[in-house]
């Protein structure tokens, strides 16, 4: 039996709702499938700031660091400047315990949740893997003249042939384990972004390890363009820091919304980071309106991350299940109390263990 240490952190808004739902799922799925849950809650977010002035003390982030896993619910709150919270929180730790991988799912469980005519479930299976920790997110900007009126603004985009080939790396391998068409895609901007040539050399010498794996090319314009026109033709994609943020959002409402997508921000070997990714909607906390079901996700990307596969696939197949019968009529806000939502897909997973 293993027993797997967890860092909660509920955070803002909805994020401590959602994030109880999830660990009621992940209850039941231990109980089922013989496993131990060492959770250690944080209080960490913005009311936690404004109560005590601290983000994430140093003392509690080297706790974090010595755990497996770490679920955040979600961040953000409009009293405070933004970004605050969610550099001091979510940017910390992806830079800090170099999460370099940013796994997006995107993947249509139920046609009826689809926006585009004509899609089904057959058609919309993908994975983006953002590069995470480099680009135009890696800190580095400035102002001159601020608040001036010839103020300037600069922000440098950094690439690192290391960063590059290890996020490139990853996608082929995830490529060869999902096994589905076998093929990776590259989305860059590459035609005005020079910086993005050494992704463009780099995805060829990884792709020449591969030989069994089929590769495609898009610029970010033109990955969007046919995200929406036909899905259907990705399968694994990775992509530098700032166009991966764009495109997976994209990609959440292909599948259904933002109340169903959840991401991985992973380091193999290492403690790594779990979230839903949509925010905290904080006119929406504590009505329990807010849907659950990308936080249970994202506790089942955990649970196979940290090797109980078998959880992570009963997880998915009862929302599946739940979905196409109807019984989980929708995962937008206010369609189901949060609470009920859980207790659905907890119910399920026991009746997984009943059967066995």
């Amino acid at each position: 039996m293993g027993e797997h240490s967890i860092a909660i952190i509920g955070g803002d808004g909805i994020g401590p709702e959602v994030t109880r739902e999830a660990f009621k799922i992940a209850d039941a799925a231990s109980e089922v499938f013989g496993f131990k849950l060492r959770k250690n809650e944080y209080p960490f977010g913005s009311q936690h700031f404004i109560d005590t002035g601290e983000i994430f003390p140093d003392a509690a982030f080297e706790e974090v660091k010595g755990l497996d896993a770490i679920y955040l619910g979600a961040i953000g709150d409009p009293r405070l400047e933004v970004g605050k919270i969610e550099f001091g929180i979510i940017a910390k730790m992806r830079f800090e315990l170099d999460l370099y991988a940013n796994l997006r799912p995107i993947k249509l469980y139920d046609e009826r949740l689809c926006p585009l005519k004509g899609k089904e479930p057959k058609d919309i299976d993908m994975v983006i893997v953002r590069e995470n920790t480099e680009g135009a997110y890696a800190g580095m900007h400035g102002f001159a003249h601020k608040g001036q009126a010839l103020e300037v603004a600069t922000q440098t985009m950094v690439y690192t042939r290391a960063g590059v080939e290890r996020a490139v790396r990853y996608a082929f391998e995830l490529a060869v384990e999902r096994d589905k068409n076998r093929t990776v895609t590259l989305i860059d901007k590459a035609n005005a972004v020079r910086a993005h040539d050494l992704w463009t050399r780099v995805f060829g010498e990884v792709a020449a390890e591969y030989p069994t794996i089929n590769t495609e090319h898009a610029y970010i314009d033109a990955a969007c363009m046919w995200m929406v026109k036909n899905p259907e033709w990705f399968d694994v994609a990775v992509t530098p820091n700032l166009m991966g943020d764009i495109i997976t959002d994209l990609g959440a409402m292909v599948q259904g919304g933002m109340g169903i997508a959840a991401s991985a921000n992973v380091h193999p070997g290492r403690v790594s980071l779990f979230e839903p990714i949509h925010g905290s909607a904080p006119k929406h906390a504590g009505k329990d309106v807010a849907s659950p079901v990308a936080a249970i996700l994202a506790v089942s990307m955990m649970l196979g991350f940290l090797g109980e596969k078998e959880a992570e696939a009963a997880i998915e197949k009862s929302i599946i299940e739940l979905l196409q019968a109807g019984r989980i009529r929708g995962v937008g806000t206010g369609v189901h109390p949060t609470s009920e939502v859980g207790d659905m897909v907890a119910t399920e997973i026991r009746k997984v263990g009943a059967s066995v």
